[in-house]
Formats: C-alpha cells, sequence, structure tokens
C-alpha cells in the first residue's frame, strides 16, 4: 500500500521527514519532492565486493552553484538532497526522477530507502541531454514515495551509510 498525502502529512508532523524547503510545494498526492543540495562530479572510480570489506567509493569533487544555478553537460553526478528522512520499522521508500527532469534529457537513479533507515539521501543524476542541463539549488528533483510492508522489519537497516550525508545513496 503506497501512503497518500494525508497519511504522509500526519508521519511528517511526527518527524519522519525533515528540512523541507517548502513542504505546501513539495508535498504531493502521493509523495514529497526531494531538493537539490549539492552537486558532485566523479573524479575517480569506484569498487564493489560481496562482502563490502573491499568496496571503495569514488572520489568526487563539488560544483558550485553560480547565482543559485550549476550547468552540467551530460553525465553523472552524485546529487544531495536537503531533506533528512527516517523510515519506519514497517516501510520502505522508492524514489522516482520528476517528470520534469526528464522531460529536460535527465534522470536520477537511486537505491532503495530501507526500513530503518535515517540521514540525508544521495543519488545519481544522469544528464543525457547532449546541451547538458541547469538546476537550481533547491530545486525538486526525485519524487519519493512510501509503501507500507506487510510487518515490521525484523532489523532495521544497519549500514555503513546510517546518518551519513557524504556516503549515502
Amino acid at each position: 500500500m503506497i501512503l497518500s498525502d494525508s497519511s504522509l502529512s500526519q508521519l511528517i508532523e511526527k518527524g519522519m521527514i525533515t528540512h523541507f524547503r517548502d513542504l505546501s510545494t513539495q508535498l504531493t498526492p502521493n509523495g514529497v519532492d526531494l531538493t537539490l543540495k549539492r552537486v558532485e562530479k566523479f573524479t575517480g572510480k569506484g569498487r564493489i565486493d560481496f562482502t563490502n570489506e573491499e568496496r571503495v567509493l569514488p572520489s568526487t569533487e563539488e560544483m558550485s552553484f553560480v547565482n543559485e544555478w550549476v550547468t552540467l553537460p551530460p553525465g553523472c553526478y552524485r546529487v544531495t538532497f536537503n531533506e533528512i528522512v527516517t523510515i519506519p520499522s514497517d516501510m520502505v521508500a522508492l524514489g522516482r526522477p520528476r517528470s520534469s527532469l526528464l522531460r529536460s534529457g535527465a534522470t536520477i537513479e537511486s537505491a532503495v530507502w530501507d526500513a530503518g533507515f535515517h540521514g540525508a539521501s544521495i543519488s545519481l543524476l544522469v544528464v543525457y541531454n547532449p546541451h547538458g542541463i541547469s538546476l537550481q539549488h533547491n530545486a525538486r528533483l526525485l519524487q519519493l514515495f512510501f509503501a507500507k510492508m506487510s510487518d515490521k522489519a525484523q532489523q532495521g537497516y544497519q549500514g555503513t551509510y546510517q546518518e551519513n550525508p557524504r556516503t549515502a545513496l
């Protein structure tokens, strides 16, 4: 079951999501829009293994906003959102790109927000438009929607990215 805006409003009042720019604009009929805080370009390669013991996240370099805008040529970027999310133990969240982003030739790739996750969220922005894209600081990029699970998770998210905005994805 996907939560409606009225159900989300009640949970937001209890602190499930904080650091909104403007909740009246960001709350949608079936989710919330997450807004752009930071953009980073990749400057190194990553390394992924089975146990995460040899995992290495790629190095990045923060891109500057000029007069509140950043212009991105085609490529992949790491984006951090303003909002801090706390996923209840009986829910999971999924993110989808806003349609305006898609219509501009770009998309967002994101992982599942697991039950029990708390922190800032980071996703992958992919610019396909050969002319690039310009994004305003605090632009709404991703719609996050929440689904109720059949039961509470036996153990909530315990991963490395808990409350670590520099590494979460």
